[in-house]
């Protein structure tokens, strides 16, 4: 039964760290999102209010980033590819990426300037798929690697947004390392991933300002709301780039009083999980295939970029098994009576089904004691994708796949 439990970890690392909050400036994040509206496709995507599950819950206030409607993608990644894209571009040609917007990037006359470049990714979907689509809108090549296992869906996703794509037999980790190799043997060839290694680190710095667009966006509806600063968010992890981009975003906008910030891995990826179980603020790794529900969350490996970061800003980590995500799928999906309803895939909705466990088991007394989620607390959540596996989502809603413990 223990396994089948969220295990955590309170931050008691020594003190320190941080050094990285910089990465996440108000002025690099606001650069990020002038470029983004730039693009005809933008929108604001929608904060979902659930005052009905809060009151269940016990919490003040609950709110949800809905990125199933970020440019059609059905997910958030977009943001970070694109802008380092865009800003690997820039630097080509010799400017800042505030002279190149939408429509100077995609003009015939700065293709004809830069030549053609070829972007090259590891993935398991949702970050793939944004990069395609990106290469594609920038009139350049992509070239997508995907680890074994992956679904069928996730591929076709990211072929039909002109990508040479394939699916590997070696896990995540792996099949970054194939595309930084390969990308260092082609003439024009660019990683871009969003973790980092020595040597490789100023496009992970991007691509997390990228997703300040998402955090940013987030802060300013919670103002609109009246809901004003979060007191906690929870923010899942995969590399730990989001919740790198994330934790210091809201500590760089709320630096007397940030939000706590709690992390969720899937149980299988847990390596930040493991990292603060050490207590050392050094990172661990995990390995193996990686096996989970949570396929943005199945990376083994933390970007020391975004490690620096939550080791710092980060209240607790938590590991969670597929029946946390697949919970948190259905109560978003069939909210209380006046709640929006949120379709969230199995990478979105961890948060959602960590918080209310948390909320409502007594194993998690504890936690939920130390930190202080209670009826003042303002929480915000990120539900970083949609059904981008229908199949699954399927299954799971329809079909009562993975049944809470």
């Amino acid at each position: 039964m223990e396994g089948r439990q969220i295990w955590w970890a309170l931050n008691e690392m020594p003190a320190g760290g941080g050094e990285r909050l910089a990465v996440m400036s108000l002025e690099d994040v606001a650069k990020a999102q002038g470029f983004h509206r730039s693009f005809p496709q933008y929108s604001v995507t929608p904060l979902a209010r659930l005052d009905g599950m809060a009151a269940r819950l016990g919490l003040g206030s609950l709110c949800v980033k809905d990125e199933s409607h970020r440019f059609g993608l059905n997910a958030f990644k977009v943001l970070g590819g694109s802008f380092a894209m865009a800003r690997y571009i820039a630097g080509e040609l010799g400017r800042d990426v505030s002279e190149l917007d939408y429509g100077r990037l995609t003009s015939p006359e700065l293709r004809k300037e830069l030549g053609q470049a070829v972007f090259f990714t590891a993935t398991d979907g949702n970050h793939g798929r944004g990069v395609a689509w990106a290469a594609q809108k920038l009139g350049q090549k992509a070239v997508v690697h995907m680890p074994k296992g992956t679904v069928e869906s996730r591929f076709d996703n990211i072929a039909r947004e002109g990508a040479q794509v394939t699916i590997e037999e070696v896990n995540y980790d792996a099949c970054v390392r194939m595309a930084a190799a390969e990308a260092a043997e082609t003439e024009h060839g660019v990683v871009i991933q969003d973790t980092a290694w020595e040597g490789y680190e100023e496009i992970p710095t991007w691509i997390m300002q990228g997703y300040g667009t998402m955090a940013a966006e987030a802060a300013e509806q919670l103002r609109q709301q009246e809901i004003g600063r979060p007191t906690h968010i929870f923010i899942q992890a995969g590399v730990g780039s989001l919740a790198g981009a994330v934790a210091a975003y809201f500590a760089n906008r709320y630096p007397a009083d940030p939000p706590k910030v709690v992390v969720l891995e899937a149980r299988a990826a847990d390596c930040h999980y493991r990292s603060a179980l050490a207590g050392d603020g050094l990172p661990r790794a995990v390995d193996g295939d990686l096996e989970t529900i949570m396929a943005g969350l199945a990376c083994g490996e933390p970007n020391p970029i975004s490690w620096d970061i939550l080791r710092r800003c980060a209240s607790a980590f938590l590991s969670c098994p597929d029946w946390v995500s697949a919970r948190g799928m259905r109560m978003l999906a069939a909210p209380l009576k006046g709640d929006p309803a949120v379709c969230s895939g199995e990478s979105g909705a961890v948060g959602m089904g960590a918080l209310a466990a948390i909320m409502e088991d007594g194993a998690y007394q504890e936690l939920r004691e130390v930190l202080c989620l209670d009826r003042s607390s303002q929480v915000l959540l990120f539900s970083t994708e949609g059904d981008t596996d229908p199949e699954r989502y399927r299954r799971i809603l329809w079909d009562g796949e993975l049944p809470v413990v």
